[in-house]
């Protein structure tokens, strides 16, 4: 049975258009999910909404939305004034540019929608759509409403569909200066770089999800059917952590000779890092003999 629809409307290119439908690209439905319960009768508990002052559980009727101007002081917005500034949808995804894919920041992409024509009468249009965007090699951006709030979406053919994605605001992300500003620039060496470049190349790969395994969700199912035939559950050994490492130079060489069929390569690193270190310090001999026979 297919999925329901999250969102239905028209999505537009100038004067072409077509009805179409939203759905949610991903899922969490096969993920173990916990409850809390009750430890003495086995009964699922129920969250309420107390008061923080004075510890009452406060009825439906009397919740309401504060917005905090400072500490413990909120000015409460009714339900019709959110009204005064919430978006009327009109059920439209109107196309207002095309980008080229790599100019959009990955830190922007939010949720992915699967996006299909509605009805067999907008076949015609939305592969109109989708294939003049596959000639273009480009992204749509465009406007959407989903739940009272206006969204970008970014648009790109997929298969026979189309894969919308919400895209997060400016003001959504922190500025990576906070995070990156104290991180200091050591000097490393050429060999150094060489070395990492050898290991990132035995680690070649090409991008396959499927290769992509949830262990801890795999472990937590076995976990959870063990505990329910009745069999005791025993804490595995804590595994030995290895010691730090002291050379970075020597921590490289052993990742490289780690990777099979590549001690050769390691080698021949060291043996030309060696020769490097050999031929400097020989010509700083020179020059030092040099300057004291002058």
């Amino acid at each position: 049975m297919a999925p329901r629809a999250y969102w239905k409307g028209t999505l537009k290119l100038s004067l072409v258009s077509c009805p179409v439908a939203l759905y949610p690209a991903t899922t969490a439905a096969e993920k173990t999910r916990f409850h809390m319960i009750n430890r003495e009768t086995g009964n699922r508990l129920k969250q309420q909404m107390v008061d923080s002052e004075t510890g009452d559980v406060v009825e439906s009727d009397q919740k309401g939305r504060g917005y905090e101007l400072r500490k413990g002081k909120y000015v409460e917005i009714e339900p019709g004034e959110l009204e005064a500034v919430q978006i009327e949808s009109n059920h439209t995804i109107d196309i207002e540019s095309f980008v080229p894919s790599e100019e959009i920041d990955q830190r922007y992409l939010n949720h992915p929608y699967y996006i299909a024509p509605e009805g067999k009468a907008a076949t015609d249009a939305f592969a109109v759509i989708r294939d003049a965007m596959k000639d273009q090699d480009r992204v749509a951006l465009a406007k959407i409403v989903l739940t009272n709030r206006e969204h970008i979406i970014a648009i790109e053919p997929l298969g026979k569909g189309l894969l919308g994605t919400t895209l997060r605001y400016p003001y959504e992300l922190r500025d990576e200066d906070q995070f990156f500003d104290d991180i200091k620039s050591p000097k490393i060496t050429k060999d150094m770089i060489e070395l990492a470049g050898h290991i990132l190349h035995t680690k070649a790969a090409h991008f396959d999800p499927k290769k992509f395994k949830d262990d801890y969700e795999t472990a937590l199912k076995a976990l959870v059917k063990r505990k329910a035939s009745g069999k005791k559950i025993e804490l595995p050994e804590p595994e030995e952590r290895p010691s730090n490492v002291v050379s970075l130079m020597d921590a490289l060489k052993q990742s490289l000779k780690g990777r099979g069929g590549k001690k050769t390569a390691a080698k021949s690193h060291a043996r030309r890092a060696t020769g490097r270190q050999r031929a400097a310090k020989k010509a700083h001999r020179s020059t030092a003999r040099h300057r004291k026979a002058g």
